[in-house]
């Protein structure tokens, strides 16, 4: 395993993590009794197969349901010095209730402290005020660190990248959560504000919100070729210097294999990557045209100005990944989540595109004559019945 300094943690960060929202029993927390021997037993042999591998950062959350309680029967049994756990707790408008969640991971983690505690969901500017406004949520996990409970605080985020830029400069948060890989690079400039900050960098789901790479299709295959999916996403968000550790959301010992190919290429990304994402460049643009490749993401309107709440930006992306790379799985199960994810996921689908008028809001858009079109064959592509997220199932 490599590692990388997290940023101004001073941690010695494997460039995987252990991600614990696919191995629990329940996305709810139920009695010990009702665990499962064998799922128990599966997410033990997971936790130990990854710390032999080097694998030694166990991430969790309070919103993860029943992974807390069965990390806490098989964290006390490893060497507490050797591994680096974190736990995230969603922010609130009570911060007391936010210190009574804490407390609750921290009893079913059986631990005395956790290394990482994040903010769970930095995702609007009202959960930022929450967040740290004097006597908000980081004051509670500032008395939290003073106590010996958390030795180092960040933020997760599923937000904009304004919100979480601005989340960054408050110069509060040791490091943050955030999603970036090949498919999907926006948030770019808040890497660049968190390296500024020295802050440590974690990519969230790299392999499923970043294409369901685990079942990828043939033409994204070909395309990345000799790489896996996988592994080519590996190597692209690891040969950025100011991103410290990928995310692996294992549900088994297996799921972590093909990511562990990724370590031995790392010191030759420079010269595996170019060719591939030449590959993928030129795939996107014989298929989209170079002009709207290049310019259809300028002057979109926000969410909350577009007429229907509609999530432009998110449903040309995906038009534009399954023309490109036909990932029509994913982008169908991105899209149906649009209208059920609250600020996870905001907005809504185009389904009732018909209904509005969006002139106006499209005014400064380039390709504002040709987008309605697109949104409404995306629609047809995509549409289907509404998908929850893992965590409302």
């Amino acid at each position: 395993m490599k590692y990388r300094r997290f940023g101004r943690t001073e941690l010695s960060m494997p460039v995987f993590s252990c991600g614990g929202m696919r191995y629990q029993y329940k996305w709810q927390d139920v009695p010990a009794n009702e665990i499962p021997p064998d799922n128990q037993q599966n997410l033990e042999a997971t936790i130990r197969y990854s710390v032999e591998c080097g694998i030694n950062h166990i991430e969790t959350a309070r919103g993860y349901g029943t992974s807390e309680m069965q990390l806490g029967w098989v964290l006390p049994k490893l060497p507490r010095d050797k591994l680096i756990v974190q736990t995230k707790v969603a922010p609130t408008s009570n911060p007391q209730e936010f210190r009574q969640q804490f407390e609750k991971s921290l009893a079913y983690l059986q631990l005395e402290y956790v290394d990482l505690l994040s903010l769970h969901g930095i995702n609007t500017w009202e959960l930022l005020e929450d967040s740290v406004r004097p006597g908000g949520c980081m004051d509670a996990a500032k008395q939290l660190q003073a106590a010996g409970k958390v030795r180092f605080i960040g933020f997760s985020t599923h937000g904009p990248t304004d919100v979480i830029i601005k989340t960054i400069e408050t110069n509060q948060f040791d490091y943050l959560n955030l999603h970036w890989y090949y498919i999907n690079q926006i948030n770019w400039p808040a890497i660049e504000a968190a390296q500024r900050h020295d802050m440590g960098v974690f990519i969230i789901s790299p392999s499923d919100k970043g294409g369901q790479l685990y079942n990828p299709p043939q033409k994204l295959v070909d395309l990345c070729y000799p790489l896996s999916p996988i592994v080519f996403n590996d190597l692209f968000c690891l040969s950025r210097s100011p991103v410290h550790t990928l995310s692996l959301g294992a549900a088994k010992p297996e799921d972590f294999h093909e990511h562990l190919k990724a370590v031995e290429l790392l010191d030759k990304a420079d010269e595996i990557l170019p060719p591939i994402l030449a590959r993928l460049e030129k795939a996107a643009i014989d298929r989209l045209g170079e002009n709207w490749f290049k310019t259809w993401h300028c002057s979109l309107p926000k969410i909350e100005n577009t007429p229907g709440e509609i999530n432009i930006h998110t449903i040309l992306w995906l038009w534009n990944l399954a023309q490109a790379y036909e990932t029509i799985d994913y982008c169908k199960m991105r899209y149906n989540l649009l209208g059920n994810a609250g600020h996870w996921f905001p907005g809504n689908k185009a389904d009732r595109i018909d209904e509005f008028d969006l002139r106006r809001c499209l005014a400064h858009s380039p390709h504002a004559a040709r987008i309605p079109q697109i949104l409404k064959e995306a629609d047809r592509l995509f549409g289907g019945a509404a998908v929850q997220r893992l965590s409302q199932e």
